[in-house]
């Protein structure tokens, strides 16, 4: 069992916060090798700052994006996926040919343990259904035996949450969902039909924050930020491309960040590069908004 510290460290937020990435994240980068690198440093970001959901979005109007979107998104499924899921969820292809070099998310979804005799009752599990019959599924949740649902008939290969309630005789866990657990529970990816201003103006969101260069130091509008994430219920937070920042994104709709976002963020003021990556935008800017509980 996880002691209180334990939980507290690792528990699930209050508000649901998004984190946007342009598609062209990776065009600039020529091997798949540092491609996937990139990649997992922004699934390995998502995880440690509890982020709810990645979300990729079209980024130049003009080009098809559309292998670069499925890279990044398959990478970050990949990752957000727990290791002893990923054989049975992911057929062998070449673009995960270097995901070895993905770092290891260690989130409490992705337990060590893989023995029947260690599982607690009550405890969540992330699983796979490999089998089902009259008597319910049968689902691998990374131990030496398959635990049943009973009376749930789920198609194979269906990933699933679930709750351990018996270890005895037959090992049963119940359906539940990711919002159940009180730690958090990993990111979900997205990709937005929609370019970065309509994407911004969705209704969820009620709390919209841009990151530029050109923006508002954190320092300068630190209480009215703080007053209106502790308000918010779904949170998005947006990040540039290496070729064009937000405002040359947002240009593209002939809108201005201001017109579609709540704070326009500087978030590593007096840089000493001309440029920030994405990547380190990213570690910057969620750490700092991770001080916002």
């Amino acid at each position: 069992m996880k002691t209180l510290e334990e939980e507290s460290l690792y528990r699930r937020r209050t508000q649901k916060i998004s984190i946007a990435i342009p598609a062209s994240f990776v065009s600039d980068i020529p091997h798949l090798r540092e491609k996937t690198f990139r990649v997992g440093l922004v699934g390995r970001a998502a995880a440690i700052f509890r982020m709810d959901e990645v979300i990729v979005y079209p980024d130049f109007p003009n080009i098809d994006q559309t292998r670069d979107v499925e890279l990044i998104v398959l990478i970050l499924s990949y990752m957000e996926t727990p290791q002893y899921l990923r054989k049975r969820l992911f057929k062998i292809r070449s673009e995960l040919r270097y995901a070895g070099v993905l770092p290891p998310l260690r989130t409490p979804h992705h337990p060590i343990i893989n023995r029947l005799k260690k599982l607690d009752i009550g405890e969540y599990r992330e699983g796979v259904v490999v089998s089902s019959s009259a008597r319910g599924s049968f689902v691998d949740v990374g131990v030496e035996r398959l635990g049943l649902l009973q009376g749930k008939q789920l198609p194979l290969n269906t990933r699933v949450t679930v709750e351990i309630t018996r270890l005895q005789k037959q090992f049963s866990a119940t359906l539940a969902s990711r919002e159940e657990p009180k730690a958090y529970w990993g990111y979900e990816v997205a990709t937005s039909k929609v370019p970065l201003g309509q994407l911004a103006q969705r209704k969820d969101f009620d709390l919209v924050i841009m990151t530029s260069r050109m923006g508002k130091t954190i320092m300068k509008v630190m209480k009215k930020l703080r007053e209106r994430w502790k308000a918010s219920s779904k949170v998005l937070v947006v990040f540039g491309a290496p070729a064009q920042g937000l405002h040359e994104i947002s240009a593209h709709e002939r809108l201005t960040l201001e017109e579609i976002s709540h704070f326009i963020l500087n978030t590593i003021p007096c840089q000493g590069t001309k440029t920030a990556r994405t990547e380190e935008a990213i570690y910057t800017t969620l750490a700092i908004l991770n001080t916002l509980q």
